[in-house]
């Protein structure tokens, strides 16, 4: 499945409802069709994408703080998907982003306080979707 056929949310607020309420292995799945299996390991901390398989099959759940970091990778995927492509969306996650000090928001999203670092990746892929 492709972000093509991933849901669309009419606003970000209706896309975070609906990552909050998705059990752990529906969120993995979301993101491993939305982003690929490599890039989910490394904001999951895995190296290995054989854990991303098994969390996607509910054979095992990330640990507590791996399921609050994809969590907010897939807010994020919905925020992008509004108004880029799959293409777009992954390639910002990977890029340097000057909002976040040079870094990927994915590194941000694998390595940061999410307390401080998560409000700011949010606000940067805010601000690109709106203004590109």
């Amino acid at each position: 499945m492709s972000l093509s056929t991933q849901p669309r949310f009419e606003t970000a607020e209706a896309g975070f409802n609906h990552v909050m309420r998705e059990d752990p292995a529906g969120v993995v799945r979301e993101l491993r069709n939305a982003l690929g299996p490599k890039l989910v390991a490394y904001i999951g901390s895995v190296k290995e994408t054989r854990a991303v398989r098994q969390w996607a099959e509910g054979e095992r759940s990330p640990s507590s703080e791996s399921q609050r970091r994809l969590r907010l990778a897939l807010q994020v995927t919905y925020l992008l998907t509004r108004n880029e492509s799959e293409a777009v969306t992954q390639s910002w996650l990977q890029g340097m982003n000057p909002r976040l000090d040079d870094r990927s928001p994915a590194r941000v999203l694998r390595e940061g306080d999410l307390e401080v670092d998560g409000p700011r990746v949010v606000d940067a892929a805010r601000r690109f979707s709106e203004h590109g």
